[in-house]
């Protein structure tokens, strides 16, 4: 005999649940259904607790919050609670723009002659510096 049909191995429930007569389907009003998922946005909240203390199921809170998100069933209390508009003004003085930082130096060389300087920083064209000279001698 295996595993999967053997006798012993089966465990009896440890709970047993009955429900007779018409289905049980409760009605919760607006207002009831808005106090519990106000309840349920209050910081520190655990949603599966507050289930279990309304006898309803967790999902089913979560579907109220969404519903409340989205302005449809729930419009009273947990709308006046919870979604409150938050609306953010500038500052009456508005804080000093950081300065950006100066970015470092880049190499340069400086040929000064006859009350005129020529500066010539890393990565210039040899060629048009030369000719530059040749203009600056020339001119002297």
């Amino acid at each position: 005999m295996d595993a999967s049909s053997d006798a012993s191995s089966f465990e009896r429930p440890r709970r047993i649940e009955i429900l007779t007569g018409i289905e049980r389907r409760r009605r919760w009003s607006a207002e009831a259904k808005a106090r519990i998922v106000a309840e349920s946005l209050a910081p520190g909240a655990v949603v599966a607790e507050i289930a279990r203390r309304h006898d309803i199921r967790a999902s089913q809170i979560q579907l109220w919050r969404k519903r409340a998100r989205e302005g449809g069933a729930l419009t009273s209390v947990a709308q006046e609670r919870a979604f409150a508009p938050v609306i953010i003004a500038p500052p009456a003085h508005p804080a000093p723009r950081p300065r950006a930082p100066r970015a470092a130096a880049a190499p340069m060389i400086e040929i000064e002659a006859k009350g005129v300087v020529v500066r010539v920083r890393d990565g210039a064209d040899v060629a048009l510096v030369e000719a530059m000279l040749r203009v600056r001698r020339a001119r002297a």
